[in-house]
Formats: structure tokens, sequence, C-alpha cells
């Protein structure tokens, strides 16, 4: 194995911190981004028991991830049905969203710390039989370990901005080494796929992105006939996943849109719903999802909920797909709004999301803005004319609903990976 500099230094940097680790996570939970009674997850130290037999071990950063993680799960457990499974992440949104999807055999933990004591403790507890990482969540001290530990490894819809490859190419050392503990690698995109084979120092395969492959959201009939009965007639659009420093450009549109349309509504998704109160006072009062509020006639509405995205693209015929108005944010994902028929606009900064976006603004699926005054022209223009509207929804579902076997064959190339482990202990215990 080759010997990266980098690497060391970051083990050793690790080495210097993790005793000072708790003391962090104990500020992110009193901020409510960790779960304090989970706390000792982070630790490696777990309460929930491994089960028998096979164990899949996915991990998943966000909410994004986690979400191609539980589909992926699915197409495995059909193929599989003696597979369990464990879904590691690293946010409380993540845990909630396994947590609501409670699928069977499946356990949820967050991720440990990518410590040497924190990793060595998670891989002995859990054990598993196979290690796959979703997209750009790398941690290198939990690869090499489990690496060191005979676990196959498998990097799956591997998908990093161009920022990210520079690092890459810049850290080639570091990235061909951490690569190298992968027994499997498939990429999302071309730009990756080419990038990665680079460093790798052989062929990435394009699989395509498994986002695309995933279904639409799900959408609560009761909750949408409800929710429509409140708005009525009255011209909609949405801000979804807004960041701060957004919330303000989406009121400046709307309160533009409002000399135009004086019973319009706006229902503003936060990106993290715990600041579902600070939005609603910038918004004067606005009614709230997590309070039960009704919307009566106010003029926005605060989603501020979790599992319920399908729900309001669904009933917005035009959607902001936010995380995209502010350079440093890079975007968010716009295919659930593809999928739900909700006419796309987002900012310049889409990043994290390039390639998806480019196919969908060139096909005509979506329309780039930029400030109050461009978005609110836009959602006008989108409400005044129907037609326009609906072709811009078909252009961005028919590029979105490329790669629907990608799922399928990504599953097959990980269960092929299975045997491997058994190949290699028993190789092992006869040396």
């Amino acid at each position: 194995m080759s010997f990266s500099p980098a690497l060391a230094l970051y083990a050793a940097a690790t080495a210097v911190v993790a005793p000072f680790a708790g003391l962090w996570l104990n500020s992110r939970a009193r901020d409510g981004k960790e779960d304090r009674a989970r706390l000792p997850e982070r630790f490696g130290r777990y309460t929930s028991l491994r089960p028998a037999g096979k164990l899949v071990w996915l991990h998943a950063a966000s909410v994004g991830e986690s979400g191609v993680a539980l589909s992926l799960i699915e197409t495995l457990a059909a193929r599989d049905p003696s597979l369990s499974f464990l879904v590691s992440t690293g946010t409380k949104t993540s845990a909630d969203l396994v947590a609501r999807r409670n699928l069977p055999r499946l356990t949820h933990v967050f991720v440990p710390l990518d410590s040497a004591g924190a990793v060595r403790r998670f891989l002995e507890y859990w054990r598993p039989d196979l290690g796959v990482f979703l997209e750009s969540e790398l941690w290198p001290n939990l690869i090499l370990a489990a690496e060191k530990r005979r676990i196959p490894l498998a990097l799956i819809n591997a998908r990093m901005s161009p920022k990210s490859l520079a690092r890459w190419s810049r850290w080639r050392t570091a990235g061909a080494r951490l690569l190298k503990a992968f027994a499997f690698v498939a990429a999302a995109d071309a730009r990756t796929a080419d990038a990665l084979s680079v460093v790798r120092g052989k062929p990435v395969p394009l699989l395509g992105n498994l986002k695309l492959a995933a279904p639409a959201p799900l959408v609560d009939a009761g909750a949408r006939e409800a929710l429509s009965a409140q708005i009525g007639a009255r011209p909609l659009w949405r801000a979804a996943s807004t960041h701060e420093g957004e919330d303000e450009i989406a009121l400046e549109a709307h309160s533009r849109l409002i000399a135009e349309y004086p019973n319009a509504l706006l229902i503003m998704a936060p990106r993290h719903p715990e600041r579902g109160e600070a939005i609603a006072s910038l918004a004067g009062g606005a009614p709230r999802r997590a309070r039960f509020e009704p919307i009566g006639d106010a003029r926005v509405y605060v989603a501020d909920t979790l599992g319920e995205l399908g729900l309001f693209y669904d009933l917005a015929p035009v959607s902001l797909v936010s995380g995209s108005l502010i350079y440093h944010l890079k975007g968010h994902n716009p295919i659930e709004p593809a999928k739900l028929n909700s006419a796309i606009l987002t900012g310049p900064h889409y990043e994290s999301f390039q390639d998806v976006f480019d196919a969908i603004i060139d096909a005509g699926g979506a329309r780039i803005v930029s400030g109050a005054d461009e978005l609110a022209e836009q959602v006008a223009a989108l409400w005044r004319d129907d037609a326009a509207r609906a072709r811009q929804c078909a252009a961005a579902q028919a590029a979105t609903a490329q790669g629907a076997g990608a799922l399928g064959e990504t599953a097959e190339k990980l269960l092929a990976l299975m045997p491997a482990r058994a190949n290699a202990e028993a190789a092992h215990a006869s040396a």
C-alpha cells in the first residue's frame, strides 16, 4: 500500500482532538444539532443489538443520501431476504427519515466520530459483512480501519462538485490510497467518473445517479386534501429548503407578488425545521405547520415539519429549490419537484447538483433566477401561463426519468461482493 503523508497527518490530528470531542458534541446538542440521548453512539457505544446473520452497513451523510440508502435497502432485501441492514448517518433529520420509513431488519445509528477509538468500537460491535459509502461522505479513519478488518467496501453513486474533485487532484496520493480500500466504486455522473478514474488508476464505471431512480416522494392524500381546502384557489408557490439569508429574498419576492396578486400564498419550508419559529417571526407571525396552526388568510405559511416534502411540492404549482441563491450553499435536489410536477426555479448556485440541474435546464425544465425581482417575475410568469408551466414540468420529468436501471445494477454489484468476505476470511484462516 502506498503511504500518504496527508492521511498520516490526519490520523495524528484526530488523535489530538479526540479528547475534546465531547465538548463539541455537547455544544451541538445544545444547538439542537445532535440527539443528546444518542451521543454515546458517536463514540461507538450502542444499546441496540447486532442482528444475527449477514449485515450490510450503509453510510449516508444526510437526508438525500439516506433516501437513496433506503431505496437500495428495499432492492437488496427483495433479492436476498436473509440480509439485515445498518444505516449510519450524521444528522438528526436523516435519523428521523430512517425512523419514519421503518423498514424491516434495519437498524439506524449515528456515525461514529472519525477517531481511532470510536471507529474501532463501531466495527467490533457491528461486524458488518459489507460496507457501502454513498456519494462523497468519506471518513479516512473509518474507511482504513474497515479495510484492515477485511470488510469489503463499496463507494456508490459517487458525486462530487468541481471544487471537491479539484481537491482530490491536489491530494492525489491520499485520494488514491482511500479509493484503493474500495472493492467497487461507481459514479453518478461523467465528471466524477472521469476524475476518480484518474485518481484510482483504473476505470470507475458510470452507473447513473441513484437519486434519479428513487420514486417520487410520498404524498399523504388526507393531508393534501385538508391543506388544499384551506388554500382554495389562491395563487401558490413554495420556497423549499431555505437557509438563513434566503428567507429574506423569498419574502421580498412575495411582497412584490402580492402587489399584483393580493391573495397570493407562499409556503416557506426551511431546510432545518428547527428554524421554523425564526422564519415565522421574520414573516410577521406566520402560522406554522409544526404548531398545527391553520393557514387562514395568512400570506405566508411555514412548513417546518419533517416527512412532508412530497406533500408541499405536490400542492405548489411553482417551487424555488433553495440553497441556490447564496454562493456558499451550493444547491439542493431538484428531482423531487420534477417528479411531482412543480415547476422548478433555482438560484445560480447549484454546484452540488450540477449534473442533474444541467440536464433539467438543458431540457427546458427549470429557470434560473437571481434575487427577489427575478424570482417574483418568474413565479408570476409561470402562474399566468399554464401551458408554459406544463411544458416545463414535462421537460423536468423526462430529464429525471433516466437511469431507472441504476438501482438494480448497483444492488447486483453489491451482492456480488458479499462472498468476497467469506472467501477472504477462509483464506486468512488457512494461511
